[in-house]
């Protein structure tokens, strides 16, 4: 062991105490995750679902079944609603959530705050060593934990998906959180049920899908390892998943018992086990997608993470390492798990990533650990020389924004180009990232010990990048592509008379539902929409909406986008237009003007209702 004197000698960090490092961890985390999180509007589409399903709850004392627009929502199991729902019950919402997105989105920031913390606790608990046998001072130690935590903070997956409302960052971090617990049981913690019991949280934020990725790692662990039936001893399976189903089955018994057939075959046969083997909502993608995902998703210590694997998955592997220094074989196991898993799916999507990001960043940092140890790894003067070339493209390439920006086509934001340049977000990001290149480039060849300093002083300077730039962007985006829909939700609020049915066509914002707290009619662009939108006025039955016929005087409010209102089988029909913001108009239409519309399109030949055919992703 260094004593106290040496170690200081040796790191400008060897007499920070633990609680010290997690103290700096959970700031850095709140600063990344949690600052204005709440200062932005609900992002379309998904979000404002999850959103309304939680208020609903909480408004109608339903926590068993989440419901949207009306209609049940069975795409999620309920833990993610029920820590919005909890939120949402809290009084004076007009207060300090006035947009709805600080109940929405703390579960998911709080969620990878805690993944920060238990990563560094975890190499705090057990410092990791060092590639041949270097030596691994305390300071270096303790640097190894928060660049750790910092290097799954930072991945680009992670910073966006933790400020949205939606179950990804929860269950990935329900996720790491037990195969962590796992990895603490193997390498000496006395406990045996935290892991499992977590595991079951996981299995209520995602579904089945957690026990497959937890097994698949276990089993890829063990074999490298070449210690299965130690593991299998360790962490006794058979108790732990009873606990895991006392904790996950209850809920799935009573929505099976209350929902029926609907639930199983959405639930169970749409959203698991057909996004597994075949392709649904278009999301089609090659073989090797995740592979560019896996670089992409730990800029700009992809390197890093490459030298991470290289050394961990070594084939053929030799002796098992001691489990308590195991740690960087786990988490490669558990990287790799979640690439076959979801390579091997139909359906695949980035966010599938994030759930390997916490096992990246623990990669990342054992490897800069090596970089840094005293010898040095051989060969790793390139890994180092890498990650600095690749700070420096992302730093120049944010600096030539100006050249780049001008060529972003999007329709729904017109003026988005013109506005990112004015804002100067993307100049202060190219900034932040040059800052991060200077530190890596004077602490190359600073002397000991603020030579290891190299990752964390850069990791804190792209940490300014998302104080300084990704926030006052995501704002930018709000205010041009949510506010117009926010307006338009409260002209809906100022011009709808009583049980005056709602609908949007065209573009559709799930957001108009969650802001004017009532039923919208949501039809795409088809020709069809004018008939289906008649039709299911006078057929449709859902919570909040009864068929009605069309009487005398009788009147819909109809939000339409402008490129769907010169669409032909729309541009015709009589309105009386109302408001108007951004791309967004608000109509009043008479029930029988629409009525005679569609009755005039179908003679020209345009097809009849057809809502009624199953669509698994309806609201």
């Amino acid at each position: 062991m260094t004593d106290r004197s040496t170690a200081s000698a040796e790191s400008p960090v060897a007499l920070c105490r633990p609680w010290l490092v997690l103290a700096a961890v959970l700031v850095a985390g709140l600063a990344l995750f949690v600052w204005r999180v709440g200062s932005t509007g609900l992002v379309d589409e998904t979000p404002p679902l999850f959103a309304a399903s939680a208020r609903a709850m909480a408004r109608t004392g339903d926590w068993l079944t989440p419901r949207v627009n009306g209609l049940p929502r069975y795409d999620k199991p309920p833990l993610v609603y029920w820590l919005m729902g909890l939120g949402y019950a809290l009084p004076a919402q007009e207060r300090w959530n006035p947009l709805g997105t600080w109940a929405a989105n703390l579960p998911s920031a709080l969620s990878s705050v805690g993944m920060m913390l238990l990563i560094t606790a975890t190499l705090l608990r057990w410092p990791q060593p060092a590639a041949a046998g270097a030596l691994v001072s305390p300071g270096l130690r303790a640097l190894t934990a928060a660049s750790a935590a910092l290097a799954f903070a930072l991945s680009p997956l992670v910073l966006l998906w933790s400020r949205m409302a939606v179950s990804d960052a929860l269950f990935s971090a329900l996720l790491g959180a037990a195969l962590l617990l796992f990895w603490w049981r193997y390498a000496g913690a006395r406990a045996w049920w935290p892991g499992w019991l977590v595991l079951g949280l996981a299995v209520l934020a995602k579904g089945p899908v957690a026990v497959v990725l937890a097994a698949l790692t276990l089993l890829l662990f063990g074999a490298l390892q070449r210690d299965g039936r130690g593991l299998l001893e360790r962490l006794r399976p058979r108790a732990g998943l009873v606990l895991t189903a006392a904790v996950a089955l209850p809920w799935y018994g009573l929505e099976l018992l209350v929902e029926g057939r609907p639930f199983f075959d959405s639930f169970f046969g749409y959203h698991n086990l057909q996004r597994f083997s075949g392709v649904v909502n278009n999301h089609l993608q090659p073989w090797w997608f995740f592979l560019p995902v896996l670089v992409v998703a730990s800029l700009p210590f992809s390197p890093l993470l490459v030298a991470g694997l290289w050394r961990h998955l070594r084939w053929p592997p030799g002796a098992g390492t001691a489990p308590r220094e195991s740690l960087g074989r786990f988490a490669a196991c558990w990287l790799l798990a979640v690439l076959l898993f979801f390579t091997l799916a139909a359906t695949k999507l980035p966010s599938y990533w994030i759930p390997a990001t916490p096992a990246a960043g623990v990669l990342i940092a054992l490897a800069a650990q090596d970089l840094l140890a005293v010898p040095p790894a051989r060969g790793g003067r390139w890994w180092r020389l890498a990650t600095l070339v690749l700070v420096a493209l992302l730093s120049a390439g944010l600096l030539l924004s100006g050249r780049w920006i001008p060529l972003i086509v999007e329709p729904e934001l017109p003026t988005l180009p013109a506005e990112m340049i004015a804002s100067g977000g993307v100049l202060r990001a190219g900034l932040c990232f040059g800052l991060a290149l200077l530190a890596g480039l004077v602490l190359w060849w600073a002397p000991r010990p603020w030579g290891q300093l190299w990752m964390l002083a850069q990791q804190l300077a792209m940490g300014l990048f998302v104080t300084t730039s990704l926030v006052p962007l995501i704002g930018l985006g709000d205010r041009l592509r949510q506010q117009p829909v926010r307006r338009i939700a409260a002209a809906v609020m100022e011009r709808r008379a009583q049980a005056e049915p709602l609908a949007m066509v065209g573009i559709l914002k799930p957001s108009l539902h969650y802001y004017t707290d009532q039923v919208v009619i949501y039809e795409g662009v088809q020709p069809s929409g004018p008939a289906n939108l008649a039709d299911r006025l006078l057929r449709e039955h859902r919570r909040g909406q009864r068929p009605s016929p069309v009487a005398a005087g009788a009147t819909l409010l109809l939000v339409i986008d402008q490129r769907t209102a010169q669409l032909p089988h729309w541009a015709g029909l009589a309105h009386q237009p109302l408001a108007a913001d951004g791309l967004y108009q608000l109509w009043r239409v008479q029930r029988s003007a629409l009525q005679g519309w569609v009755e005039d399109l179908q003679r020209r030949g345009l097809p009849g209702p057809d809502w009624q055919r199953p669509r698994p992703e309806r609201y």
